[in-house]
């Protein structure tokens, strides 16, 4: 019988570590890669130009491995159901291959083109490679519902083994002559951004650039720099560590450029050649195990991305305010340390978990009080590392939404920004207004006298915005409604996460007491917390290093800063999935 193969690319927009596009290849007689522009992803509003970049750049790296191995990459755009039935004809089509995808909009999306290949006589082939296990055996071993604390997940991980090995990249031999029409660019190849309507007049130069070629480049860099392990020195901190850094993978290992699985085994092989063969600690895979914990989460949770109907978010009554929304979101709120965050978010597609922390906290009960809905569309929009259930599990969690409930400790705009950026650095790269201030003024330069200003050629007010907000009153403010909601709603006995805090803090203790070792520590990403609050004219305490877990904090009041003053409040120790990027 004559085997005529497509495989459906998808996320796993690689030739390494895809056991699906190996099912393909298993004996047939033609295979031919397809990647389908869904409307769904191509006409959405929310997909901004440095996430459509980065995926035409994965596509036409894609194209150009699959020509050295004598094949190409087919292009189709239209709607996966209207596409396929035309496909199946064609080409005679009697097998189909794709990788297992777990969030709930594509489990029915597959579940429509499952029917109609059944209803066309043709195989399909589903296998899972884009998680390191089996979500839904996790679920079921947690009494067939989704864990919600990350102690309870590493649990259940820790009993299920090591993932699965990667599977071998595809070679030259196992590649089947497929025929290539002479139109095949004008059919089938990757469209440029012009021809999806996007103009690029002015287009930054890239910064990361999309694809398997550079993922696997990044990947031995990484591997390189994490030498680390087999010494003591730890992470450096300033403004360069919030850039974006050349060994970064979590866009990659969002487009599947690079395999989580890979990933993983290159760190435990590293670790137990630096130790002699120990076992690696789980936090050495901080990042993909949280990773792992959100597309459990929002595996069998399709309003996991709104608070209505969410049945693990609390019901937390948002102001509305569209003004104040655009000007978080265009990097205009009259706070340096925001403005450097979301203006770098817009430029380049990627910003440091603390930048994410400290955006999403003004966002919602911080500051502006406002829908961490709101802040999960934008960074859908413009994350290139945006993934559907770690964006509305992370957003959540800082928001006081799930998981995690320190309502009362915040992100000061000011001291925050002071400590992790003392130099005025990053605010100066991407606010060039603010270049000329001095260090002491540039996190709040409305607190310069007005000749300091003029000096500076920049007046606040005229040249940059005044603060749309006073932080000190409106945190003050926001914390006493965090607590009226939570007063609210405490008798209610069917929100599961109202139990969490305790678990939470049973995690801190037993953290504290693990032995992460030197090595795991200094690949663990680290955040910094004040030992105690800043107040004015204060010299800020030295900071300290924490692994980067969703730990509780002693529950205490949040002091705030003055008005003016350049001092902040303690801040949470929350978590934001970055994946692996241990240069920072």
């Amino acid at each position: 019988m004559v085997v005529n193969s497509v495989h459906w690319f998808r996320k796993g927009l690689r030739l390494h570590d895809n056991p699906a596009l190996q099912e393909a290849l298993d004996g047939a007689d033609t295979v031919r890669c397809v990647y389908v522009l869904d409307p769904w992803f191509a006409g959405s509003a929310n997909v901004g130009l440095n996430r459509w970049r980065f995926l035409l750049e994965s596509l036409e790296d894609l194209d150009t491995s699959l020509r050295k191995l004598n094949s190409r990459l087919f292009v189709v755009r239209g709607q996966p159901t209207d596409v396929f039935p035309c496909l199946f004809k064609e080409w005679n089509i009697t097998r189909l291959t794709y990788e297992y995808d777990s969030e709930p909009y594509s489990r029915e999306r597959d579940a429509a083109i499952l029917k109609m290949a059944q209803d066309f006589g043709v195989e399909t082939r589903v296998r899972d490679s884009n998680t390191l296990y089996d979500l839904a055996r996790i679920i079921e071993m947690n009494n067939n519902t989704p864990p919600l604390t990350f102690k309870r997940f590493k649990s259940i991980v820790q009993r299920m083994g090591l993932p699965k090995r990667p599977v071998a990249s595809v070679s030259h031999q196992q590649i089947c002559p497929t025929h290539i029409s002479a139109q095949h660019d004008q059919r089938y190849g990757v469209p440029s951004l012009e021809e999806l309507g996007f103009k690029t007049d002015g287009l930054t130069p890239i910064v990361w650039k999309g694809g398997e070629t550079e993922a696997l480049t990044r990947l031995n860099n990484h591997m390189d720099k994490t030498g680390f392990l087999s010494n003591s020195e730890r992470p450096r901190r300033g403004a360069d560590n919030l850039l974006a850094s050349p060994t970064g993978l979590s866009p990659y290992i969002r487009f599947g450029c690079l395999s989580c699985r890979v990933l993983y085994f290159r760190l435990r092989d590293l670790y137990m050649k630096a130790r002699n063969d120990s076992t690696p600690p789980l936090s050495l895979y901080s990042q993909l195990m949280w990773r792992e914990f959100f597309y459990t989460v929002g595996t069998n949770n399709p309003m996991l991305d709104r608070m209505e109907g969410n049945p693990i978010c609390v019901q937390i009554p948002w102001d509305r305010n569209a003004e104040a929304l655009a000007k978080w979101t265009e990097g205009q709120t009259g706070f340096p340390w925001i403005d450097a965050i979301m203006t770098q978010l817009r430029q380049e597609g990627w910003i440091h978990h603390l930048a994410r922390h400290a955006v999403a906290c003004f966002l919602t009960r911080g500051d502006l009080w406002l829908s961490w809905e709101s802040g999960m569309k934008v960074f859908e929009e413009l994350l290139l590392d945006a993934d559907w259930s770690i964006n509305a599990g992370s957003w959540m969690w800082v928001s006081c939404s799930s998981f995690f409930q320190q309502f009362f400790h915040c992100y000061c705009p000011v001291g925050f920004g002071r400590r992790t950026d003392p130099s005025g650095d990053y605010i100066r790269r991407y606010i060039p207004k603010l270049r000329d201030y001095p260090n002491r003024y540039i996190h709040e330069p409305w607190s310069a006298p007005h000749e300091v200003q003029k000096a500076a050629h920049c007046v606040v007010g005229v040249d940059y915005p005044r603060p749309m907000l006073a932080h000190a009153k409106q945190s003050r403010l926001n914390i006493e409604r965090m607590k009226n909601v939570y007063k609210q709603i405490s008798s209610y006995k069917g929100l599961s996460l109202l139990g969490l805090v305790s678990t939470l803090q049973e995690e801190q203790e037993s953290s504290a007491k693990m032995d992460t070792s030197k090595a795991a520590s200094s690949l663990s990403r680290t955040m910094v917390v004040p030992d105690s609050s800043c107040h004015s004219g204060q010299k800020a305490p030295a900071p300290t290093t924490t692994t980067l877990e969703p730990l509780s904090l002693r529950k205490r009041s949040c002091p705030m800063e003055e008005e003016q003053s350049s001092g902040g409040c303690r801040q949470p120790k929350v978590f934001w999935y970055t994946s692996s990027e241990s240069s920072q």
